[in-house]
């Protein structure tokens, strides 16, 4: 376990952070979504375990020490020098002090958070310690050891012996995987996992594993490394050469929570490989649909600069392969609750690919900052960017898939695409510890399902973030069997419904201003949307403008209990309720 001494102040729990890419290279016990007032600095050795801390007491001679040096004199020190030697282990009052105390910590496999040893629970996301989530993903208890499961761990050299050309058909699900992907790993953990760690990947695989998607009904295509020519028609040879010059160093950063090792380069270049292979299959007809499982993600890689985690445009690269193949108009939906400034920045000047954008924003105080509402395109591309910010944390379902029915389907129908891309960051999926909003996986499934009817069904999934291990395999594993089918296209990957359907998903008051603000900028540019707008404006203008005072105090008149209407409290409540109401005209 751990060799460097752990130093701690004392710990203390802060509010959280919106997100990790904001925080130093020292980051504290709260983790990488939380920021305490005092530092903690941990030793480790690669492996999600225990940490042993120790904790140094400083203290002052005892007050029998002090006691004897004013009853002795001189003389008496003189002539016995050893009365008052330092290094006297025999007094028994002082040695109990000179231990050091231990505090043993753990990592959970599934949030990263720290948790101390007397406990068997993560206390944040609740996943044991002894978890089984990597060999069986999300199917495997989070509260105590599997026994009942066969665990799968699936090779990438195995699958190649399968024989794509064989099953590669115009109705199969095509998967992207190679297992040199997992070995880009932080070289030297901080004080707290990295939560861009090898084991998303491996909780995926796993849960497809299990589940008998893949290996099983997918198919996987062979990987290969992304040729120079194909990056710099999206990144400056600039930036590819400083990706590239990390394989001669064991450990680097291009920002302080963007890291690199001697894998990585090849790492990215198999990721970008894949993505523009799947891309082209589907394309071409010779696959139906694909899924990207793949890292280090790459939607906040720009034409020139790595950040947030990523090193190449791996959704950029996709979209510019696919046009190369025949695809005229390309859609990218990106749904990771981080915007995708790098996507953004690429293709903002180009009217043959449609970004469209659902994160959350805060007027930007969420990372990066970037993708407010009149970001829409530059250079006589204007409306080809369309960002959905939300302004809070907490977004679930229906905010998503009320913006989809209003703002994305609407004008990616007008768009009319011949190829979709999915930028699938999953850290919007409820319990993720950086996105901290509430999308189940039924709630991905409906958004990839209702993306399928678009470009007769060419849709490849790219995965972008996503940082709790039993929300991203759910997620991406719902995703996928959505995403196949064996006769209709209108049920998406493997072609299962999800499993609610679109009534009565009302929005949230913060949602519903969003897509207003929204659909208000873009249907300048996008004649589908102002009915859309008119509409909504018509049925809930006078819910979405109402004075937010005026709402709060009707709240707060229901908050008084109805007893004490007729207990001893009788005139304090009329009083209360008189004195409300006279407020609220």
């Amino acid at each position: 376990m751990g060799t460097e001494a752990v130093e701690v102040n004392r710990l203390t729990n802060g509010e959280a952070e919106n997100s990790h890419h904001k925080q130093s290279e020292q980051v504290t016990a709260e983790g990488f979504t939380g920021r305490c007032e005092n530092s903690l600095s941990v030793g480790y050795d690669g492996n999600l375990g225990k940490v042993s801390d120790s904790l140094e007491v400083k203290i002052h001679p005892d007050a029998k020490r002090a006691r004897q040096e004013k009853e002795v004199t001189f003389q008496d020190m003189y002539q016995n020098q050893d009365m008052f030697d330092d290094d006297d282990d025999d007094d028994s009052d002082w040695e109990p002090l000179q231990k050091s105390l231990e505090v043993i910590k753990w990592f959970c496999k599934n949030c990263t958070m720290v948790n101390l040893d007397d406990v068997n629970q993560c206390d944040i996301c609740g996943e044991h310690r002894d978890s089984k989530i990597l060999s069986y993903g999300f199917f495997a208890s989070p509260f105590a050891e599997d026994k009942d499961l066969t665990e799968v761990n699936p090779k990438i050299e195995g699958l190649r012996d399968i024989g794509t050309q064989d099953l590669a058909t115009s109705t199969s699900t095509a998967i992207g995987f190679d297992e040199r992907m997992l070995l880009h790993a932080e070289v030297q953990m901080k004080s707290h996992p990295h939560p861009e760690r090898p084991d998303r990947l491996r909780a995926i695989a796993a849960s497809l594993a299990t589940a008998g998607i893949f290996p099983g009904r997918c198919y996987p295509i062979s990987a290969r490394e992304i040729t120079l020519e194909e990056l710099q028609l999206v990144h400056s040879l600039e930036h590819i050469e400083s990706v590239e010059v990390t394989s001669h160093v064991i450990s680097s950063y291009f920002t302080a929570d963007t890291y690199a090792n001697e894998h990585s380069a090849r790492a990215a270049r198999l990721a970008a490989g894949l993505c523009a292979d799947l891309a082209s299959e589907i394309v071409s007809g010779r696959a139906k649909n694909g899924f990207a499982l793949v890292r280090p993600p790459g939607h906040h890689a720009g034409v020139r600069q790595a950040m947030g985690f990523c090193l190449h445009n791996n959704a950029a690269v996709a979209a510019l392969a696919a046009q190369v193949a025949g695809a005229r108009k390309v859609l990218i939906v990106d749904w990771d609750v981080h915007h995708g400034n790098g996507t953004q920045e690429i293709f903002e000047r180009n009217k043959s690919v449609l970004y469209v954008s659902l994160h959350r924003h805060e007027g930007g105080r969420f990372y990066p900052g970037t993708g407010a509402a009149f970001e829409i395109g530059t250079m006589g591309a204007e409306g080809y960017c369309v960002n959905v910010p939300w302004s809070r944390g907490g977004v679930g379902d229906n905010d998503y898939i009320f913006a989809f029915q209003h703002v994305v389907l609407p004008l990616a129908s007008e768009f009319a695409p011949d190829f979709t891309i999915i930028s699938a960051g999953f850290d919007a999926a409820r319990g993720d510890p950086l996105g901290c909003c509430d999308v189940t996986p039924n709630g991905y499934a409906q958004m990839t399902n209702m993306l399928n009817a678009l470009s007769g069904g060419k849709l490849l999934v790219i995965l972008e973030g996503g940082y709790n291990l039993r929300s991203i395999s759910s997620s991406a594993t719902a995703v996928i069997k959505v995403n196949y089918s064996g006769s209709i296209i209108k049920k998406a990957l493997l072609g299962e419904s999800p499993e609610f359907e679109l009534e009565n998903n009302l929005p949230s008051r913060s949602g519903l201003q969003t897509v207003m603000e929204v659909l208000k900028i873009q249907m300048n540019y996008w004649f589908s949307l102002e009915p859309i707008f008119e509409n909504l404006q018509t049925q809930w203008g006078a819910y979405c403008l109402e004075p937010k005072r005026k709402r709060s105090k009707r709240r707060r008149r229901l908050l008084l209990p109805i007893w004490w209407k007729w207990g001893r409290k009788s005139f304090m409540y009329h009083s209360l309720n008189s004195r409300l109401r006279l407020k609220s005209k």
